[in-house]
């Protein structure tokens, strides 16, 4: 009889713990809905028109150099070759020799000679490095366009070279790269379409190489519980041994289309931003956007909660999302819905170009001096579609 009771009261205690678990959980569920719902009432649609969507960012960059930008910080500029010397002079594009990518470059160059008959007389430096070049201790702050940063650093983001062509060199089918931006929109909206929400299967996934450590508690949270994430690392062109994919061997990299089959995607940075945030919106899945502090000229549009999930650095909040997410899925799916909206209203090639033209433009305001053509630069021309001569 004593045993009976003795059994009975850790039942109820047992009971009352669940009670309770279930009751933090629907206050933390709670919490949660609310900060998604404050989100989407303060958030106002930014204008698809000229590409305004984008242009608080630009101001934002150049406003270091409101004073102008002398002959001497350009040449000083150059010298520390930081970047590629750029001249653009009565509507022909000229540069230095020397590009450490060439295929970035490539992709550069596309943008401006769609642009070059009406840009004025310009010159610039752009970086086609991974990383920024300008941190804020540097003074004079040195005019470098880079395609991302931190708040660390006063680079002039620009569009990056990966909407045309030049990268990132993805295994194995490096050295092409994604491809062109316009052609896999149409490709992973062909994707979205055969995945539509009700057909996608209720995990995370990410494939990826481990370009940064910071991705590892994905990965090990996937082999904890299969059931939550698909993660796995793949082998890229530094890969050397299982230690570089997390102690086992490299899983074999799926295409970005084949992505649209899971509910939520996960971007993480690489070296700096990742390329592949745009691709992922596209998917009509709901992006899980791990950290804030990498930017790329149109992130800041994408508002946390409103477009995207956000995720500690550290992801430590991570499975509390994902469970959050898997018992709140119209939640879920109205956030996939807005960030796939955003990308495919202020993210087509004509707003890259525009972006690129009003740089350029308001870039060009700045010079206090004409800029005078390099005798040894070569002059970079359109051949075909996506190739590029100099002569």
């Amino acid at each position: 009889m004593m045993e009976r009771v003795r059994l009975w009261r850790v039942f109820i205690l047992l009971r009352l713990c669940g009670l309770c678990s279930v009751g933090a959980a629907g206050e933390e569920w709670k919490k949660l809905r609310q900060d998604i719902s404050e989100a989407v009432d303060g958030h106002t649609p930014c204008s698809p028109v000229n590409c305004s969507c984008h242009l608080s960012v630009l101001h934002h960059d150049l406003r270091p150099f409101k004073a102008g930008i002398s002959e001497d910080v350009m040449a000083a500029t150059v010298q520390r070759g930081v970047g590629t010397h750029y001249q653009i002079i009565g509507h022909k594009l000229y540069r230095e020799h020397s590009c450490m990518f060439p295929a970035r470059c490539s992709g550069v160059e596309h943008f401006i000679l769609e642009l070059i008959d009406r840009l004025p007389d310009l010159e610039m430096v752009v970086n086609v490095r991974d990383y920024p070049q300008v941190p804020n201790w540097v003074q004079p702050t040195l005019p470098v366009f880079s395609f991302s940063k931190t708040s660390d650093y006063q680079d002039i983001m620009y569009p990056a070279w990966t909407f045309w062509e030049g990268g990132p060199a993805v295994w194995p089918i490096y050295p092409t790269g994604l491809g062109r931006w316009d052609l896999m929109r149409e490709d992973l909206q062909k994707s979205a379409a055969q995945w539509p929400w009700r057909k996608k299967e209720s995990r995370g996934f990410f494939r990826g190489s481990r370009t940064s450590p910071e991705r590892d508690p994905l990965i090990i949270l996937s082999r904890e519980a299969p059931e939550l994430v698909d993660a796995e690392y793949t082998k890229n062109q530094a890969w050397k041994s299982e230690k570089d994919t997390l102690g086992r061997p490299p899983a074999t990299e799926i295409p970005l289309v084949d992505h649209c089959k899971y509910k939520y995607l996960f971007n993480f940075r690489g070296v700096a931003a990742s390329f592949r945030l745009k691709h992922l919106f596209l998917c009509g899945s709901l992006v899980f956007h791990v950290g804030d502090e990498w930017q790329e000229f149109f992130y800041p549009q994408l508002q946390p909660w409103v477009h995207y999930i956000p995720v500690q650095q550290d992801l430590s909040d991570l499975r509390e999302l994902l469970q959050f997410v898997k018992e709140n899925d119209v939640i879920a799916q109205e956030i996939a819905t807005r960030g796939k909206e955003f990308i495919l209203d202020h993210l087509r090639m004509q707003d890259v170009s525009c972006y690129w033209e009003k740089l350029l433009s308001d870039f060009s305001r700045l010079l206090t001096y004409k800029p005078r053509r390099k005798s040894g630069y070569n002059q970079i021309v359109h051949r075909g579609s996506s190739s590029r001569t100099e002569l």
